[in-house]
């Protein structure tokens, strides 16, 4: 038999122990070279598999000769052994053995050499079942999904809106750009609304997971890669689950995390808890929030820009001009919670923004237990949150609240501390701040000997 061409460097088993690294949350080049592959390889096979595996992830059974398997035969066979000695010695029927070294041999040579790549390679390429996609055969079901991914936004009257022209470029769309106007039903939407608008045709049936398959692989020949952009998220490449949740950030510990907060911080009966924010406003100016948990009393940082703002290109690694990076987030801290007395001074709980990256120096200075919420989870600042929506009135989005003084901020957040609140009984936030302190002085006067 003559060889159809020369063996895949990596086959199947390399490719599948690339995927499972990938699965469990390594980058791509990280997990190129754990499988003994380069990483531009590695790259390749994300790129076109759209970041999802052409193959199942679980190993071959049992029933078929591995390649390490091939690896023993090779060797064996180099020293002369029969059929029924290698057979004996890996554990196999000398059948299988004698079928091996006739069907997967090398014939280049014009003999047949037994060499465990080539008979790899042969028993890959023979075994490939090829399937074509549902939706590259079935022109109906096609069309219907592709309508309702990319199809026309209409007016009241039924006329098409184009909305903003924007090229496809192989990649996400970046922050604060224009997105391709179109139907956007999601692939889980358009599968389940199959069996509405064709209850009697089975033939109108995906599932959405081959929907994503569709867009995403490459080879598929159903979707093109282009209709990416009409999905919600728009991206070119999916995601592995074990990535999005390793995207905390690097200085958030087990012993900082949320789960670490003593349990008074959520009975809300003792004061001195807090929880803090940015407000985000236009060219990235921020005011910072402080909110304490138990009389909802409001502390405001002033974060102004810094002198070379909009004249210099910013230095990378360097401090950011905008005004809240690290260093000007924990002194603006520091300096508010110098006002407080010391009973005041418990803990304070952030979410995982990189503004708070110097967490333990701001613990050391102060003596404040910080802790962070997990990743996407605002409503664990659930008073800070309801806080920042209050300031929206005041500070609205899309304004520069760099032009704030700290005047301006002492004003609005007196304002707020002197407003009643329905969960203080309508008392207003100074007022049962200053009834915690005054009973805690008594209670310390009380038992003074």
């Amino acid at each position: 038999m003559r060889s159809p061409g020369r063996p895949t460097v990596n086959g199947r088993e390399v490719q599948r122990w690339f995927w499972t690294r990938i699965a469990e949350g390594l980058s791509t080049e990280d997990a190129a070279v754990a499988c003994g592959v380069s990483p531009p390889v590695g790259s390749r096979w994300f790129r076109e598999g759209g970041g999802m595996p052409p193959m199942p992830l679980a190993a071959p059974s049992g029933r078929y000769l591995s390649f390490a398997e091939r690896e023993e035969i090779a060797l064996l066979k180099a020293q002369q052994l029969g059929v029924c000695e290698i057979a004996e010695r890996i554990g196999r029927s000398p059948s299988t053995i004698s079928r091996e070294l006739r069907r997967n041999a090398a014939t280049r040579s014009g003999g047949l050499e037994y060499r465990a790549s080539v008979a790899q390679w042969h028993a890959e390429r023979r075994a490939r079942r090829p399937k074509v996609a549902k939706l590259a055969v079935n022109d109906q079901l096609r069309d219907y999904v592709q309508e309702r991914l990319s199809g026309a936004v209409t007016d009241a009257e039924g006329r098409p809106i184009p909305g903003p022209n924007v090229p496809w470029k192989g990649r996400r769309h970046g922050r604060r750009k224009d997105r391709q106007w179109g139907t956007a039903w999601s692939p889980e939407q358009t599968s389940h609304r199959l069996r509405i608008d064709f209850p009697e045709d089975e033939s109108m049936r995906i599932s959405h997971e081959a929907i994503y398959q569709a867009l995403y692989i490459q080879g598929l020949g159903a979707l093109d890669r282009e209709l990416t952009a009409c999905l919600r998220t728009g991206r070119a490449l999916r995601v592995p689950r074990a990535r999005t949740r390793g995207r905390g950030k690097k200085f958030v510990t087990p012993e900082v995390s949320l789960s670490a907060r003593p349990a008074e911080v959520a009975d809300r009966i003792v004061p001195g808890h807090w929880e803090g924010d940015l407000i985000i406003g236009l060219e990235a100016s921020a005011i910072g929030t402080l909110v304490e948990r138990t009389t909802r009393f409001t502390m405001l940082l002033h974060l102004p820009r810094m002198d070379n703002h909009g004249l210099t290109a910013p230095v990378k690694n360097g401090p950011p001009l905008a005004g809240h990076g690290a260093t000007a987030v924990r002194d603006a801290i520091a300096m508010q919670l110098a006002t407080l007395p010391e009973q005041l001074r418990r803990s304070l709980t952030w979410d995982q923004g990189s503004e708070m990256s110097q967490h333990t120096r701001l613990r050391d200075e102060t003596g404040l237990a910080i802790f962070f919420c997990d990743p996407h989870s605002p409503w664990q600042r659930g008073t800070n949150e309801n806080t920042n929506g209050l300031l929206r009135q005041y500070f609205p989005k899309g304004t520069d609240l760099a032009r704030h003084s700290i005047t301006d901020l002492e004003a609005i957040a007196a304002t707020l501390n002197n407003r009643p609140r329905k969960t203080l009984g309508w008392k207003t936030p100074a007022e049962a701040l200053n009834n915690h302190l005054d009973s805690a002085q008594q209670t310390g006067v009380a038992t003074t000997p």
